[in-house]
Protein backbone atom coordinates (compact mmCIF):
# COMPACT_ATOMS: atom_id res chain seq x y z
CA UNK A 1 0.00 0.00 0.00
CA UNK A 2 2.48 2.43 0.97
CA UNK A 3 4.25 1.85 -2.70
CA UNK A 4 0.84 2.19 -4.14
CA UNK A 5 0.37 6.11 -2.30
CA UNK A 6 3.63 6.75 -3.48
CA UNK A 7 3.27 6.20 -7.05
CA UNK A 8 -0.34 7.94 -7.12
CA UNK A 9 0.65 10.81 -5.97
CA UNK A 10 3.93 11.18 -8.35
CA UNK A 11 1.43 10.13 -10.63
CA UNK A 12 -1.05 12.93 -9.55
CA UNK A 13 1.10 15.79 -9.58
CA UNK A 14 1.50 14.81 -13.43
CA UNK A 15 -2.23 15.32 -13.53
CA UNK A 16 -1.93 18.50 -11.95
CA UNK A 17 1.03 19.61 -14.31
CA UNK A 18 -1.55 18.83 -17.07
CA UNK A 19 -4.35 20.82 -15.48
CA UNK A 20 -2.26 24.05 -15.02
CA UNK A 21 -2.15 24.21 -19.10
CA UNK A 22 -5.36 23.74 -18.83
CA UNK A 23 -5.81 27.58 -17.31
CA UNK A 24 -3.21 28.49 -20.08
CA UNK A 25 -5.40 27.09 -22.50
CA UNK A 26 -8.87 28.44 -21.26
CA UNK A 27 -7.22 31.87 -21.99
CA UNK A 28 -6.44 31.31 -25.30
CA UNK A 29 -9.92 30.01 -26.37
CA UNK A 30 -11.49 33.03 -27.85
CA UNK A 31 -15.28 31.74 -26.62
CA UNK A 32 -17.43 32.23 -23.30
CA UNK A 33 -16.80 29.93 -20.30
CA UNK A 34 -20.21 28.32 -21.03
CA UNK A 35 -19.69 27.35 -24.56
CA UNK A 36 -16.14 26.07 -23.53
CA UNK A 37 -17.16 23.91 -20.77
CA UNK A 38 -20.45 23.02 -23.02
CA UNK A 39 -17.75 21.59 -25.53
CA UNK A 40 -15.30 20.08 -23.46
CA UNK A 41 -17.37 18.21 -21.32
CA UNK A 42 -18.92 16.91 -24.52
CA UNK A 43 -16.42 15.76 -26.42
CA UNK A 44 -14.83 14.30 -23.36
CA UNK A 45 -17.75 12.22 -22.35
CA UNK A 46 -17.60 10.91 -26.40
CA UNK A 47 -14.50 10.25 -26.15
CA UNK A 48 -14.26 8.41 -22.68
CA UNK A 49 -17.43 6.15 -24.07
CA UNK A 50 -15.36 5.25 -27.21
CA UNK A 51 -12.46 3.39 -24.63
CA UNK A 52 -15.25 2.10 -22.22
CA UNK A 53 -16.81 0.54 -25.85
CA UNK A 54 -13.26 -0.84 -26.29
CA UNK A 55 -12.47 -1.96 -22.77
CA UNK A 56 -15.94 -3.71 -22.79
CA UNK A 57 -16.90 -1.86 -19.34
CA UNK A 58 -20.16 -2.20 -18.13
CA UNK A 59 -22.41 1.37 -17.26
CA UNK A 60 -24.95 0.02 -14.92
CA UNK A 61 -24.41 1.88 -11.40
CA UNK A 62 -27.50 1.94 -8.39
CA UNK A 63 -30.01 4.31 -8.32
CA UNK A 64 -28.39 5.78 -5.02
CA UNK A 65 -24.99 6.12 -7.03
CA UNK A 66 -26.44 7.70 -9.53
CA UNK A 67 -28.03 10.24 -7.50
CA UNK A 68 -24.63 10.87 -6.73
CA UNK A 69 -23.55 11.13 -9.88
CA UNK A 70 -25.94 13.51 -10.30
CA UNK A 71 -25.20 15.82 -7.73
CA UNK A 72 -21.31 15.21 -8.58
CA UNK A 73 -21.77 15.87 -12.47
CA UNK A 74 -23.76 19.32 -11.65
CA UNK A 75 -21.26 20.68 -9.20
CA UNK A 76 -18.35 19.62 -11.60
CA UNK A 77 -19.95 21.57 -14.54
CA UNK A 78 -20.80 25.08 -12.50
CA UNK A 79 -16.99 24.44 -10.98
CA UNK A 80 -15.56 24.74 -14.45
CA UNK A 81 -17.63 27.64 -15.43
CA UNK A 82 -17.04 29.47 -12.78
CA UNK A 83 -13.16 28.96 -13.20
CA UNK A 84 -13.11 29.72 -16.42
CA UNK A 85 -15.13 32.94 -16.17
CA UNK A 86 -12.81 33.82 -13.49
CA UNK A 87 -9.83 33.43 -16.03
CA UNK A 88 -11.82 35.21 -18.62
CA UNK A 89 -12.78 38.15 -16.93
CA UNK A 90 -9.15 38.28 -14.90
CA UNK A 91 -6.01 36.55 -15.73
CA UNK A 92 -4.75 33.07 -15.12
CA UNK A 93 -2.65 34.04 -12.36
CA UNK A 94 -5.28 35.00 -10.45
CA UNK A 95 -7.66 32.35 -10.50
CA UNK A 96 -5.56 29.65 -10.47
CA UNK A 97 -4.15 31.53 -7.33
CA UNK A 98 -7.35 31.43 -5.69
CA UNK A 99 -8.07 28.00 -6.18
CA UNK A 100 -5.96 27.28 -3.80
CA UNK A 101 -8.28 27.66 -1.17
CA UNK A 102 -9.39 24.41 -2.27
CA UNK A 103 -7.80 23.14 0.76
CA UNK A 104 -9.06 24.90 3.04
CA UNK A 105 -12.51 24.31 1.88
CA UNK A 106 -11.69 20.60 1.91
CA UNK A 107 -10.34 20.61 5.44
CA UNK A 108 -13.36 22.05 6.82
CA UNK A 109 -15.91 19.82 4.68
CA UNK A 110 -14.01 16.53 5.10
CA UNK A 111 -14.35 15.65 8.72
CA UNK A 112 -18.44 16.18 8.51
CA UNK A 113 -18.28 14.37 5.31
CA UNK A 114 -16.75 11.45 6.93
CA UNK A 115 -17.75 11.82 10.32
CA UNK A 116 -13.91 12.13 11.72
CA UNK A 117 -12.52 14.87 14.25
CA UNK A 118 -10.59 17.83 12.67
CA UNK A 119 -7.31 16.95 12.18
CA UNK A 120 -5.47 20.22 12.95
CA UNK A 121 -2.53 20.29 11.27
CA UNK A 122 -4.66 20.20 8.22
CA UNK A 123 -7.07 23.61 9.24
CA UNK A 124 -2.96 24.40 10.11
CA UNK A 125 -2.13 24.11 6.67
CA UNK A 126 -5.20 25.31 4.97
CA UNK A 127 -4.81 28.74 6.77
CA UNK A 128 -0.83 28.90 5.26
CA UNK A 129 -2.02 27.96 1.67
CA UNK A 130 -4.68 30.97 1.99
CA UNK A 131 -1.59 33.06 3.30
CA UNK A 132 0.21 31.89 0.59
CA UNK A 133 -2.67 33.10 -1.76
CA UNK A 134 -2.97 36.54 0.40
CA UNK A 135 1.24 37.01 -0.53
CA UNK A 136 0.82 36.58 -3.70
CA UNK A 137 -1.83 38.87 -4.57
CA UNK A 138 -2.92 41.82 -2.65
CA UNK A 139 -6.79 42.93 -2.87
CA UNK A 140 -6.73 44.37 -6.25
CA UNK A 141 -10.21 45.88 -7.10
CA UNK A 142 -9.91 45.22 -10.97
CA UNK A 143 -9.52 41.61 -10.08
CA UNK A 144 -11.81 41.04 -7.06
CA UNK A 145 -14.86 39.72 -9.38
CA UNK A 146 -12.49 36.57 -10.91
CA UNK A 147 -11.54 36.40 -7.23
CA UNK A 148 -14.99 35.66 -5.82
CA UNK A 149 -15.59 33.44 -8.94
CA UNK A 150 -12.25 31.12 -8.17
CA UNK A 151 -13.37 30.98 -4.65
CA UNK A 152 -17.39 29.62 -5.39
CA UNK A 153 -15.15 27.49 -7.99
CA UNK A 154 -12.81 25.98 -5.59
CA UNK A 155 -15.97 25.77 -2.99
CA UNK A 156 -16.98 23.54 -5.62
CA UNK A 157 -13.67 21.34 -6.21
CA UNK A 158 -13.76 20.49 -2.50
CA UNK A 159 -17.61 19.38 -2.67
CA UNK A 160 -16.62 17.17 -5.85
CA UNK A 161 -13.72 15.67 -4.20
CA UNK A 162 -15.35 14.34 -1.30
CA UNK A 163 -17.92 13.35 -3.56
CA UNK A 164 -15.75 11.22 -5.77
CA UNK A 165 -13.55 10.38 -2.98
CA UNK A 166 -16.72 7.97 -1.76
CA UNK A 167 -17.67 7.02 -4.89
CA UNK A 168 -14.16 5.48 -5.99
CA UNK A 169 -14.80 2.64 -3.30
CA UNK A 170 -17.01 0.96 -5.32
CA UNK A 171 -16.73 2.40 -8.86
CA UNK A 172 -14.75 2.22 -11.59
CA UNK A 173 -13.07 5.75 -12.39
CA UNK A 174 -14.03 5.63 -16.33
CA UNK A 175 -17.52 5.05 -15.17
CA UNK A 176 -17.63 7.53 -12.54
CA UNK A 177 -15.84 9.95 -15.01
CA UNK A 178 -18.77 8.94 -17.89
CA UNK A 179 -21.75 9.48 -15.47
CA UNK A 180 -20.55 13.04 -14.48
CA UNK A 181 -18.97 14.28 -17.52
CA UNK A 182 -22.33 13.27 -19.03
CA UNK A 183 -24.57 14.37 -16.82
CA UNK A 184 -22.68 18.41 -16.98
CA UNK A 185 -22.92 17.80 -20.53
CA UNK A 186 -26.80 17.42 -20.37
CA UNK A 187 -27.52 19.67 -17.74
CA UNK A 188 -25.50 22.62 -19.58
CA UNK A 189 -27.63 21.84 -22.37
CA UNK A 190 -30.86 22.09 -20.67
CA UNK A 191 -29.78 25.85 -19.64
CA UNK A 192 -28.66 26.56 -22.96
CA UNK A 193 -31.78 25.20 -24.58
CA UNK A 194 -34.04 27.12 -22.32
CA UNK A 195 -31.67 30.39 -22.46
CA UNK A 196 -31.35 30.34 -26.16
CA UNK A 197 -27.83 29.66 -25.98
CA UNK A 198 -27.76 27.54 -29.10
CA UNK A 199 -27.28 30.17 -31.54
CA UNK A 200 -25.77 29.92 -35.11
CA UNK A 201 -23.14 31.46 -33.76
CA UNK A 202 -22.48 29.40 -30.79
CA UNK A 203 -21.17 26.51 -33.62
CA UNK A 204 -19.23 28.85 -35.14
CA UNK A 205 -15.50 28.05 -33.92
CA UNK A 206 -12.42 29.22 -35.49
CA UNK A 207 -9.47 26.21 -36.34
CA UNK A 208 -7.65 27.43 -33.24
CA UNK A 209 -10.21 27.30 -30.99
CA UNK A 210 -11.46 23.76 -32.09
CA UNK A 211 -7.71 22.35 -31.89
CA UNK A 212 -7.24 23.92 -27.86
CA UNK A 213 -10.62 22.58 -27.33
CA UNK A 214 -10.06 19.05 -28.38
CA UNK A 215 -6.76 19.19 -26.49
CA UNK A 216 -8.57 20.59 -24.03
CA UNK A 217 -11.12 17.66 -23.89
CA UNK A 218 -8.71 14.62 -24.77
CA UNK A 219 -5.62 15.28 -22.58
CA UNK A 220 -6.36 17.23 -20.05
CA UNK A 221 -9.91 15.90 -19.35
CA UNK A 222 -10.55 12.79 -20.63
CA UNK A 223 -7.29 11.21 -19.48
CA UNK A 224 -6.84 13.61 -16.62
CA UNK A 225 -10.04 13.17 -14.93
CA UNK A 226 -10.09 9.37 -15.26
CA UNK A 227 -6.80 9.22 -13.67
CA UNK A 228 -7.34 11.41 -11.21
CA UNK A 229 -10.49 10.22 -10.06
CA UNK A 230 -8.33 6.61 -9.78
CA UNK A 231 -5.23 7.86 -7.57
CA UNK A 232 -8.71 8.85 -4.85
CA UNK A 233 -7.91 5.25 -4.41
CA UNK A 234 -5.07 5.17 -2.44
CA UNK A 235 -4.88 8.97 -1.53
CA UNK A 236 -7.53 11.05 0.71
CA UNK A 237 -9.62 13.80 -1.28
CA UNK A 238 -7.49 16.15 1.18
CA UNK A 239 -4.39 14.83 -0.15
CA UNK A 240 -5.45 15.36 -3.52
CA UNK A 241 -7.27 18.89 -3.00
CA UNK A 242 -3.81 19.89 -1.20
CA UNK A 243 -1.48 18.53 -4.23
CA UNK A 244 -3.71 20.01 -6.29
CA UNK A 245 -2.90 23.58 -5.08
CA UNK A 246 0.46 23.39 -6.68
CA UNK A 247 -1.98 23.99 -10.10
CA UNK A 248 -1.16 27.53 -9.17
CA UNK A 249 2.40 27.00 -9.79
CA UNK A 250 2.54 25.21 -12.45
CA UNK A 251 0.15 27.38 -14.68
CA UNK A 252 1.70 30.73 -13.63
CA UNK A 253 4.85 29.36 -14.96
CA UNK A 254 2.95 28.17 -18.51
CA UNK A 255 0.98 31.14 -18.62
CA UNK A 256 4.60 33.04 -17.73
CA UNK A 257 6.34 31.41 -21.12
CA UNK A 258 3.32 31.13 -23.11
CA UNK A 259 1.25 34.44 -22.56
CA UNK A 260 3.81 37.01 -21.45
CA UNK A 261 4.12 40.11 -19.70
CA UNK A 262 0.38 39.74 -18.26
CA UNK A 263 1.38 36.69 -16.42
CA UNK A 264 4.64 38.26 -14.90
CA UNK A 265 5.77 36.42 -11.90
CA UNK A 266 7.10 39.23 -8.74
CA UNK A 267 9.04 38.14 -5.83
CA UNK A 268 5.49 37.79 -3.80
CA UNK A 269 4.57 35.11 -6.08
CA UNK A 270 7.54 32.99 -5.15
CA UNK A 271 7.45 33.69 -1.72
CA UNK A 272 3.54 32.88 -1.95
CA UNK A 273 4.31 29.47 -3.99
CA UNK A 274 7.06 28.45 -1.73
CA UNK A 275 4.56 28.56 1.24
CA UNK A 276 2.18 26.53 -0.75
CA UNK A 277 4.68 23.55 -2.29
CA UNK A 278 6.13 23.64 1.35
CA UNK A 279 2.61 22.96 2.68
CA UNK A 280 1.98 20.32 0.40
CA UNK A 281 5.21 18.36 0.97
CA UNK A 282 4.77 18.70 4.39
CA UNK A 283 1.32 16.85 4.40
CA UNK A 284 2.82 14.14 2.31
CA UNK A 285 5.64 13.77 4.45
CA UNK A 286 3.26 13.70 7.74
CA UNK A 287 0.78 11.32 6.35
CA UNK A 288 3.39 8.93 5.39
CA UNK A 289 5.67 9.13 8.70
CA UNK A 290 2.64 8.82 10.55
CA UNK A 291 1.16 5.67 8.43
CA UNK A 292 -2.26 6.80 8.01
CA UNK A 293 -4.88 4.63 6.01
CA UNK A 294 -6.54 6.10 3.61
CA UNK A 295 -10.13 6.91 4.11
Amino acid sequence: MPNARLTDYVHLHGIVFIWGFTAVLGKLITIDALPLVWYRMLIATLLIIGFMFIRKVVLRVPKRTFLWLLFAGLALALHWVTFFMAIKVSTVSIALATMATGAFFTAILEPLWYGRKMIVYEILFGIVVMGGLGIIFGVEPQYKWGMLLALVSAFLAAVFSLINGQLVKSEKPSVISVYELGIGTVLLSFYLLFTGGFSPTFFQLTTNDWIFIFVLASVCTAYAFIASVKVMRHLSPYTVMLTINLEPVYGIALAYFLLGDEEKMSFPFYLGAGLILATVLANGWLKNKDGLKTR
